[in-house]
């Protein structure tokens, strides 16, 4: 399906259905005015065959205590193998309420107070959270950055691990907000420092099926035949791909018998509730069901990536993050905007509600990241009045 009949088919207005996204820009930002291009959703209704296994769920009109059935794990396992080529087995994965939550336990279970966790930033702010309210110290280790080029630092990533005597190292895979999708080099090269130096390895690959042209996705637990997959716990989920966030249902894979343990205890006390029906009946039939529906998706995307590059080239010093992965860009408007006014810039004139760059590390303010996962017509609107108010303030 090509872009503009996806659009037509499945966008949907959120304005009034409580979205977070939309209705919720008074609270976040105070203005409700905006045009919405932040947290990481999308307007796209989801698969025919997830709205089809909902209503079949929900007509038969009973919604008491139910378990995880094979077909789920079945269909999660055939997904990851026939996207990604990793073969997993039923007894390594494990349910969480989002990879978040993951995050959350996995720092609570396998570090102490005070240890030491390393992150590449600028990344995802949950990941700053979930080490600092669990107070851990949060060693941050910035990517080489070169006019929108990130790549990772391996010496300063090994000196502040060395020094800090790091325990654990989140890392994003594909990485937000860089847009980068790690090479099975840089991949092997991070998993052997952590390695060499006892740290666990916590992998968050949510936007594993979000990449684009010749670049592919590899699970971490793959590289070097699997040598490391003892060493590290992997997270992922239909959410972005399918738009099912508040299904609550993620994936959490773990090899390591010992580690299982460990989050079998864990959870045990701190997470001793039901499986919720709807997000394990969502994910499936998403995963059996949606993959037209999520190769259409991806040519959306990316037909707004690209509209973005053509547009701004009006502002060759606005550097564009290239997306390898994920649906969420980031700019650099340092070389136009002083960074001090990047929010009045952005918000009060573009009107725009974005995700700013110091959210994701205190180095990256003049940064912003905009959500690519709408139709090109909000993200046109979004560009035109950036060029329109880069024009004013650079005469």
């Amino acid at each position: 399906m090509g872009v503009k009949d996806f659009c037509s088919k499945y966008y949907v207005d959120r304005m009034g259905t409580a979205s977070l996204k939309w209705d919720a820009l008074d609270l976040r930002f105070g203005d409700p005015d905006l045009i919405s291009m932040w947290v990481a959703d999308m307007e796209f209704k989801v698969p025919e065959s997830v709205v089809e296994a909902l209503h079949k769920r929900v007509d038969h009109g009973i919604f008491g205590y139910s378990f995880v059935p094979d077909s789920y794990y079945e269909a999660v396992i055939d997904w990851e193998y026939s996207h990604h080529g990793y073969k997993m087995k039923k007894e390594w994965m494990r349910i969480s309420p989002g990879v978040v939550a993951a995050l959350y336990w996995a720092v609570n279970m396998y570090t102490k107070e005070n240890d030491s966790v390393i992150i590449l930033t600028p990344v995802y702010y949950p990941f700053h959270n979930c080490v600092k309210d669990s107070k851990r110290n949060l060693v941050t280790c910035d990517l080489n950055y070169d006019k929108g080029i990130y790549t990772i630092d391996f010496e300063s990533f090994e000196k502040k691990i060395e020094e800090n005597h790091v325990k654990m190292y989140i890392m994003c895979s594909p990485h937000n907000p860089a847009g980068r999708v790690w090479t099975e080099e840089e991949l092997e090269k991070m998993l052997e420092i952590c390695a060499r130096h006892n740290v666990l390895v916590i992998s968050d690959e949510i936007h594993q099926d979000l990449v684009f042209g010749e670049k592919k996705h590899i699970p971490a637990a793959t590289i070097a035949n699997g040598k490391y997959a003892d060493n590290m716990i992997t997270a992922f989920a239909a959410s972005k791909t399918f738009n099912l966030a508040t299904c609550l249902t993620s994936t959490i894979v773990i090899k390591n018998e010992e580690l299982r343990k460990t989050w079998d205890d864990f959870t045990k006390v701190f997470n001793n509730v039901e499986v919720n029906i709807f997000g394990i009946t969502a994910v499936e039939a998403a995963l059996r069901g949606g993959n037209e529906w999520y190769q259409s998706l991806k040519k959306v995307i990316y037909h707004n990536y690209q509209m973005v590059v053509e547009e701004m080239k009006e502002f060759p010093e606005v550097y564009i993050v290239p997306l390898e992965g994920t649906y969420l860009l980031f700019m650099d408007l340092r070389n136009y905007v002083d960074i001090e006014q990047i929010k009045e810039f952005t918000q009060n004139q573009c009107r725009l509600a974005v995700d700013y760059g110091e959210w994701f590390g205190e180095n990256w303010k003049g940064f912003i990241r905009l959500n690519l996962g709408t139709t090109p017509e909000i993200v046109m609107s979004a560009i035109e009045s950036i060029k329109t108010n880069l024009r004013k303030v650079n005469g």
